[in-house]
């Protein structure tokens, strides 16, 4: 369908005609039946038959492979869990590193997939760049972030400091002021990732129903509008589209990030910027800034996006003028000879966020429910970690996956925290956004007197920290 093209850039750029896969329009009864064929759905269903051929396992999706986060994302494989550091809190000094390493095998062990399959997805292991490059402010928040990795046993093969000259080897923004460089993070191209992983667990037996939205689902079965399925095991891949499967729509809420990608640019304009190795850049505010260079020479360029009340789903991404006009602003900052750059697309997507502001995993055997989400916006990622984790969790596989912190031990979904009833978490929310964004102005504008930018800063921080 013409308009699945039009979702992001992504999507435009796949050289594959866009063709739905056959509806479900018979009844069937299946092993596992997988809702949404997102990066989730998908990585659950190679694991479950790399380690069990067998299974009989069907994957519903309501639009096409990709129509979701899984084809509007900025592109980040991180090694991390949004969390992480509260997760492992509990943890002994030998447990957490070995948790640690497990996360940062994260994009290796997508690219042992990728090569096995044959998917071609422009993937980058250059790692990432987290930059103070706006304001003073950003160098401290940053030093004082690295102080706490290395407090928890991280090193610096992990996370090292650079100054300003050891950044600007690597990117050139106009103000540097230091950054953090981490080599457990790679780039690509999101949706021939999931159009390639839709294709390989086809190869391997798994069937695949397009246009065929979940309009029920419950302890095994579910229905769509023309058919019903049983099946032994029901996983509910849908992350931020949880509020379409009640009551999902109580442990993770949709909230939106918008994302924006040049024209491509000029080789001599990247001998100016940087990032000739694949590497993602982030600017040190909590206006969580994201980006990368693109195989054909495009800057992604994304930032936090919003939430609406009640939780409702956000359908239309054609971005307003604002919306565009922020992002450009904040990556001008960074790099002013883009400022007056053609933008050639903007979009957004829906993504997931748990109460307790973590991922969760979990395995209902009583109910035969197996759940992965709450990954917050770092799902290219967590989303290979949760299918792993979730097929050893069904075939009730003893491994290192489902013995980390982030795997709820036992109960179904009333395990996991519900979201205050509204209005309650949309006014939260809206001053938490308000304090980050009052943050960032006073402290990008030099004239602020110390005060203010103290007070502001202290705000934003006290919000933040509510959050969690």
């Amino acid at each position: 369908m013409k308009a699945w093209r039009t979702i992001s850039l992504w999507m435009d750029q796949l050289d594959e005609p866009l063709v739905a896969r056959p509806a479900l329009e018979q009844d069937l009864d299946v092993d596992v039946a997988i809702i949404g064929a997102g990066y989730t759905g998908l990585w659950t269903a190679y694991y479950l038959k790399r380690h069990a051929p067998e299974l009989n396992i069907a994957i519903i999706e309501a639009q096409t492979a990709g129509f979701g986060a899984s084809g509007r994302n900025g592109g980040w494989l991180m090694g991390n869990l949004l969390g992480e550091d509260r997760l492992l809190a509990a943890s002994s000094p030998e447990q957490r590193r070995a948790s640690y390493d497990l996360l940062h095998g994260i994009p290796d062990e997508v690219a042992n997939v990728l090569e096995r399959e044959g998917i071609d997805c422009d993937y980058r292991k250059g790692g990432a760049l987290y930059c103070a490059a706006r304001y003073p402010e950003q160098e401290a928040s940053l030093r004082e972030y690295l102080a706490k990795l290395y407090r928890q046993g991280l090193n610096e093969s992990d996370y090292r400091w650079l100054s300003p000259e050891q950044l600007a080897q690597q990117i050139r923004v106009a103000k540097p002021y230091g950054g953090i460089f981490t080599p457990h993070i790679a780039t690509l191209h999101p949706a021939k990732l999931a159009r390639g992983l839709a294709r390989a667990v086809e190869r391997m037996g798994v069937k695949i129903y397009e246009n065929s939205p979940v309009t029920q689902w419950q302890s095994g079965r579910l229905r769509t509008e023309r058919a019903a399925v049983r099946s032994r095991w029901v996983v509910p891949a849908v992350e931020g589209y949880s509020v379409t499967l009640p009551p999902l729509g109580r442990y993770q809420m949709p909230v939106q990030s918008l994302i924006v990608a040049t024209e491509p640019l000029s080789a001599a304009t990247w001998d100016e910027i940087g990032l000739s190795q694949g590497q993602a850049f982030s600017e040190s505010s909590r206006q969580v800034t994201y980006g990368q260079r693109t195989a054909d020479n495009r800057l992604i360029f994304g930032a936090r996006g919003g939430y609406q009340f009640a939780g409702r789903l956000r359908h239309d991404f054609d971005l307003t003028t604002s919306e565009i006009e922020l992002r450009r602003y904040l990556f001008g900052e960074l790099f002013p000879q883009l400022k007056n750059v053609q933008i050639t697309h903007g979009w957004g997507g829906n993504l997931g966020m748990s109460r307790r502001f973590k991922p969760h995993m979990l395995c209902d055997r009583a109910s035969g429910i197996a759940l992965s989400g709450g990954y917050g916006g770092e799902g290219v990622g967590a989303s290979n970690l949760g299918g792993r984790t979730l097929a050893d969790l069904i075939l009730g596989r003893d491994t290192e996956l489902v013995r980390q912190p982030w795997v709820v031990p036992q109960g179904g979904l009333d395990a996991l925290k519900a979201w205050e009833p509204e209005p309650c978490r949309w006014l939260g929310y809206n001053a938490i956004i308000r304090s980050f964004v009052h943050e960032d102005q006073t402290l990008a504008n030099p004239a602020t007197a110390p005060w203010r930018r103290k007070l502001a800063s202290g705000v934003a921080g006290f919000m933040e920290g509510f959050m969690h």
